[in-house]
């Protein structure tokens, strides 16, 4: 007995030393990375000192002499912060994930070199400034300082994938610009249509297309273009969810206003703008402040791995921005050789592919073989789901001509409405609506955008390769962009809806979003004779939705043509009878509401497409969204009727169907009262890092926050959005939330759902988490004395030759 107390003695013990070796272990991984924010730091290469104060979110305000010195700070501090995702970025553009991941995303490694990231960067290095060359090539020493000197004290997810990162250098920041412009919406919904187009008749097919004439709420209205003009695939679908859950796509839906002098409390504009992002964490963007003494004071939102101030405000000038949705990618069907595989037609002529071999390291030390084609337009996509039977290529703009880190430059330095044109004229590959207001009183609005000129006609889905009819032919002229410039109206605002009226005599998009959100906006701007910065937070984070004006009166009128309701039914009917349209976290209608909107997409559509196609489409929201407005809209679609009945369905039997429905699975799902149904049970957030699918790891590591309890929805102003299959995912929404006052810019106010730190055991990781999900905002301190008055950090880079 006394040996068997000793060995079970001996084990405890063990297991203990075992335990807390592993917690020093755990411990000393996950904050090992965690910077000193008050230690001094010697830098090669600078001119003289820099001063760095951060405030209580760690904030960083940079003070440099010179440009270059300031930029190999901001290189330096970013890599403190945001290392990892630094580098997981830039494997994103260098389509460099199997090293790290394994060979399971070797195809989209594939991808994502397809797109051709490095190649155009690598020309702009050539053609480029010599000053954005230096500010890059400051940078990027910046980040490789931090690199050496930290090279046992990285980031814990180069400890746990088995790496160290390498040099950094000026084309990877090029290139992450360049990324921003990888946008598929609209294009990869013509996709999606060419196969339903083979599955369904031509008049089922003609009622998924939008009919854009139907949107009358424009970005510019009355936007005279020849007035201004005279003045002055699966595989890809698939990897735009694989960016969207590992933190990495960029610019999709967004809100932006401004308000002129007249229309302000405060006697100065003020402006809005909030970009609609994957929600996850580390967040897309660090907030910096950055200034050179006469030369540049600028802040606002840094795109990790970059170092300019992509959108925000300095001493003059203040911008923001929204997606355009402009229609700059074509898929086209090429005609193959039958006796050489390797060639295509064009105008009549067998053209020959550029084949290029691409080697792909993976995790476990094998190299990879494959070949990528290339035409006159771009890559053959077609292969990256092993389709066999068609070559399908892709035309996007990302390979046309554009220096967007030109313009983004020029923007940080701007003082005017003629500065802020003028840089946009290289800013055609990411199209956006681009908010304006600044110190002088004035406001604007401006569609930079790329715009292929392209022949105007009803085309949708896949394009005929073997004629030029259907290429681009250029880009609409930098004069003829619409823009509006201080309107009578006293404000401008963007939603992602449709740019201009139908008049303009170029194709933009068919897939504006609809008009929901710009509709409650503008009604709320309108409200108003004068706006505070009170009333700018209440549109911000405003949860009423226009939908519910839509698509409720349908049902409310068939459902009181009935005597068959169940009391579960007659209860919710009452509540959405009662019902304002906000989408609170708290109110039960908005789960009614959301869980009939889908039963109804489903019931009015699967019944043709079958299941799995159905849930395809539905994956394709620019498509479901546009064909229900529609359907609404003119009180009439093909697809009403459910097929595999004996009898014709009206809109009213189909809304009163998916009704019981959509009451049956909540009733189901979640028991009790309709009351009790309450939205922020449903719909819910979490704050998810790339790695947390591993669960040991985020419960070793606490690297997920949540889940929040969220109100809102993909058509409020204030968006919560979810896959449609789950809305307990919610997984997109306001990246940041920013209100600038350009009589006082220390009186701007600022927000984004995670913290700057991109490090788990920071206490700044999540520190602004609370403040974003319960809808507050903190100071943007700008002049030197509000921000020495809020110094909680402080630190010096000193040149290593004083």
């Amino acid at each position: 007995m006394k040996i068997i107390k000793n060995a079970l003695l001996l084990a405890m013990i063990l297991m203990i030393i075992i335990f807390i070796a592993g917690f020093i272990i755990i411990r000393y991984v996950s904050h090992k990375s965690i910077p000193d924010y008050n230690a001094d730091v010697t830098l090669t290469g600078l001119s003289a000192n820099v001063e760095v104060f951060r405030d209580e979110f760690a904030i960083p305000h940079v003070y440099a002499e010179t440009e270059k010195d300031l930029y190999m700070a901001v290189g330096y501090l970013m890599a403190q912060d945001r290392l990892w995702q630094m580098d997981f970025l830039r494997r994103v553009t260098l389509g460099r994930l199997s090293e790290i991941f394994g060979e399971n995303y070797a195809n989209t490694d594939l991808i994502l070199r397809s797109l051709r990231y490095s190649d155009k960067s690598r020309s702009l290095l050539g053609t480029s400034d010599t000053a954005i060359i230096e500010a890059l090539e400051a940078f990027s020493d910046g980040v490789n300082e931090y690199i050496h000197s930290h090279s046992r004290k990285l980031p814990f997810e180069f400890t746990l994938l088995g790496y160290k990162p390498e040099p950094w250098e000026p084309l990877h920041s090029l290139n992450l610009i360049g990324f921003m412009a990888w946008d598929l919406k609209a294009g990869w919904s013509e996709y999606i249509l060419e196969e339903i187009r083979g599955k369904v008749d031509s008049t089922h097919f003609a009622g998924l297309l939008p009919e854009i004439g139907l949107y009358k709420t424009f970005v510019y209205p009355g936007f005279d273009s020849v007035m201004h003009s005279l003045s002055i695939g699966p595989g890809l679908s698939e990897l735009s969810g694989l960016l969207g859950k590992m933190g990495a796509d960029v610019f999709d839906g967004s809100n932006n206003w401004a308000v002129s002098a007249k229309k302000s409390s405060t006697g100065s504009p003020i402006m809005a703008n909030d970009m609609h992002l994957g929600l996850n964490v580390p967040g897309i963007w660090y907030q910096m402040h950055q200034c050179v003494k006469g030369r540049l004071n600028v802040t606002g939102l840094v795109l990790p791995g970059q170092p300019l101030v992509i959108c925000g405000h300095n001493e003059n000038i203040a911008w923001g921005m929204t997606n355009t949705y402009v229609d700059n990618l074509d898929f086209y069907l090429e005609r193959i050789n039958p006796e050489d595989s390797n060639q295509y037609l064009y105008k009549d002529e067998w053209k020959d592919f550029t084949i290029k071999e691409e080697k792909i390291a993976t995790k476990n030390g094998d190299t990879l073989t494959r070949y990528q084609r290339y035409n006159h337009r771009g890559p053959v996509i077609s292969e990256f789901k092993d389709i066999k039977d068609k070559i399908v290529t892709m035309h996007w703009v990302g390979d046309e001509q554009s220096n967007e880190m030109k313009t983004i430059y020029q923007l940080n330095r701007a003082t005017n409405w003629d500065d802020f044109r003028n840089a946009l004229k290289t800013f055609r590959s990411i199209s956006q609506n681009i908010v304006y207001a600044d110190k002088e009183g004035n406001i604007g609005l401006f569609c930079a955008a790329g715009i292929p000129i392209r022949k105007r006609v009803e085309v949708y889905g896949i394009l005929p390769g073997w004629t030029d009819e259907f290429d681009w032919q250029g880009m609409v002229p930098f004069d003829e962009l619409p823009f509006s410039y201080n309107p009578e109206c006293g404000f401008v605002s963007s939603a992602n809806n449709k740019t201009v009226d139908d008049n303009y005599p170029y194709h933009i998009s068919n897939w504006f979003d609809v008009t929901y959100r710009i509709d409650r906006i503008r009604e709320m701007l309108s409200s108003k004779e004068k706006l505070s910065v009170e009333d700018f937070k209440n549109i911000q984070l405003d949860q009423e939705t226009k939908m519910k004006e839509l698509i409720l009166p349908e049902l409310l009128q068939s459902a009181d043509t009935v005597s068959n309701l169940s009391e579960l039914e007659q209860r919710s009917l009452a509540l959405l009878k009662e019902w304002n349209g906000d989408m609170h976290k708290d109110r039960p209608e908005p789960a009614i509401f959301e869980n009939y909107y889908h039963t109804l997409l489903k019931n009015i559509y699967a019944d043709e497409l079958g299941n799995k196609l159905f849930e395809r489409l539905n994956g394709i929201t620019s498509i479901t969204r546009t064909a229900v407005y529609r359907i609404f809209t003119t009180g009439e679609s093909v697809w009403i009727d459910d097929i595999t009945t004996g009898y014709k369905e009206s809109l009213a039997d189909i809304c009163l169907r998916s009704f019981k429905e959509s009451v049956e699975d909540l009733g189901q799902e979640y028991g009790g009262e309709p009351d009790s149904w309450k939205w922020g049970e449903i719909h819910q957030l979490t704050l998810a890092h790339p790695l947390s699918s591993k669960k040991i790891l985020d419960r070793v590591f606490n690297l997920n926050r949540g889940p929040f309890k969220v109100g809102g929805s993909f058509h409020t102003v204030s968006p919560y959005s979810y896959p449609p299959s789950d809305p307990k995912l919610v997984n997109h929404g306001s990246s940041h939330r920013h209100i600038y006052t350009a009589g006082n810019w220390d009186h701007s106010l600022t927000v984004i759902p995670t913290g700057n730190s991109g490090i788990p055991a920071s206490k700044h990781y999540c520190d602004q988490t609370g403040l974003y999900i319960g809808g507050n905002y903190h100071e943007d301190h700008f002049s030197k004395n509000a921000v020495t008055k809020n110094v909680v950090y402080k630190m010096t880079f000193k040149a290593a030759d004083r």
